[in-house]
């Protein structure tokens, strides 16, 4: 593709974009008060979660840390990060239940709520179960690529052994805080979240230090938190909210086809982005241990932007699926576009802050004079982050309220092929800063691509198709 085409194309996003935009504020809509607020406060309990969840995590980290020896840490740190992988690529299961329960809220259908619950859950109960089942290859692999010393694999071993019995709430969990979060019922995630993430710390410490269970005390905790949120999810969605108990034609597979597709495409989407994120990651160590540790910060700050857009993305999602099962075409726009507006209030904010505060955020991440000149050099990257990033988390969230699946995984397959993997080829012997502006084009395309899309079915009609 030539540079001209390009730029035909680019050119050709921003003004559909533009005439989108020009339409709402046209339909003097954009600016209402009350669907910004209702907006906000979708997005506030979702983003608060997310900061609670890693802030009550490092108590974990802290009881680990106090056991009289770095390999409890280190070995429980291994076996968590094989469980954490495995269950971020069954995000999937969040992401069709989230969409599909919007859609059902907009429809004002209790049968169809019903109908997402329990075929979303049934359908993450059975891949909880078969990642426990499969425990004995996924730990085997997992320290196929950690290679641990003889030491470090007991710990291994004992965590995982314990933390691998709360994958099937682990995952059913998935399906009902997607559902809560299609209810618009993210002040009861919120509460769940924070009760179970209290339980863990709290158990933790009673396990370890009163109970001497060692390391399977703090992953016994873990189960116990996952089972809680389990029980307090079901809880809430039973109350009040038209849940009507399940009947057997929910399970027969045309009544199964749409979610399985759902899943099917999102999977695929899951597992690119997760490649791509591992290739700089895998690529940056060969470049030495500096330069892993110093991207292993970034990706830090690239964390830190993910608790605020993804609340924003979210909420999202739960408007724009209302919005679908209503068949409101322009109200799924005005949804949109006040998402891109929130979205880049956060992204300028999170980039103004690193811009002030960048080196001193990595002096609070690291007290290696040698590792912060050097993470320093990428502060560039650090501000540019949330800016060309906060498109494509947005937009994901549009698409994931519209339930088009198969359009993220192929916005994410032609962003991965045609933008990240050519652009790190090509500047190769930039090394380092390859990696990272090949991951920022990836965010880019995938924001184009996506805008573009969304901007094809709004002027064609096609949304609620």
């Amino acid at each position: 593709m030539g540079e001209r085409s390009l730029s035909r194309i680019i050119l050709y996003i921003k003004v559909r974009i533009s005439l989108a935009l020009s339409q709402a504020l046209a339909q003097q809509r954009f600016w209402h008060f009350a669907s910004h607020r209702q907006l906000i406060l979708l997005a506030l309990p979702m983003i608060l979660s997310n900061i609670t969840t890693p802030l009550i995590g490092m108590v974990d980290t802290a009881v680990l840390g106090h056991m009289g020896s770095s390999h409890y840490l280190a070995g429980a740190a291994i076996a968590s990060l094989i469980l954490t992988q495995t269950y971020w690529l069954c995000g999937f299961i969040r992401m069709s239940s989230t969409g599909l329960s919007a859609q059902a809220k907009g429809e004002q259908s209790n049968e169809s709520k019903s109908r997402v619950f329990w075929q979303s859950c049934s359908v993450a109960l059975v891949i909880g179960i078969a990642i426990w089942a499969a425990q004995t290859p996924l730990l085997a692999l997992g320290i196929h690529f950690a290679q641990p010393e003889a030491q470090l694999l007991s710990v291994i071993q004992q965590y995982f052994s314990v933390r691998i019995l709360g994958a099937p709430a682990a995952l059913v969990n998935l399906a009902i805080i997607g559902w809560l979060i299609g209810q618009q019922k993210t002040k009861h995630v919120l509460y769940i979240q924070v009760f179970a993430n209290l339980l863990n710390a709290g158990l933790s410490i009673l396990l370890v230090f009163v109970f001497d269970a060692g390391v399977k005390g703090v992953a016994l905790a873990s189960v116990a938190a996952e089972y809680s949120i389990f029980l307090l999810g079901v809880w809430v969605a039973a109350r009040g909210m038209g849940l009507q108990m399940p009947r057997w034609d929910l399970w027969r597979w045309s009544a199964l086809a749409q979610l399985m597709s759902l899943n099917g495409y999102s999977f695929v989407r899951n597992l690119a982005l997760q490649l791509c994120l591992a290739f700089v990651i895998f690529q940056g160590a060969r470049f030495g241990p500096l330069t892993a540790a110093s991207n292993a910060i970034i990706m830090q700050f690239f964390a830190l932007i993910a608790l605020g857009l993804d609340g924003i993305a979210y909420a999202v999602e739960a408007l724009t699926g209302e919005a679908k099962g209503k068949k409101d075409a322009n109200e799924i726009n005005r949804v949109v576009l006040r998402g891109l507006f929130w979205s880049s209030v956060v992204a300028v904010g999170y980039s103004l802050s690193f811009a002030l505060f960048g080196q001193q955020i990595i002096a609070i991440l690291t007290d290696l004079p040698e590792l912060r000149a050097f993470s320093a050099q990428y502060l560039i990257i650090i501000w540019l982050l949330p800016l060309v990033s906060h498109w494509c988390f947005l937009l994901d969230g549009v698409f994931v309220g519209l339930t088009r699946a198969k359009a993220m995984q192929n916005s994410m397959l032609l962003s991965a092929l045609c933008f990240f993997f050519p652009s790190w080829w090509l500047l190769q012997p930039f090394e380092n800063y390859a990696l990272w502006v090949a991951l920022l084009l990836l965010m880019l395309g995938r924001g184009l691509s996506l805008g573009g899309y969304f901007a094809y079915l709004y002027r064609g009609g096609r949304l609620i198709g």
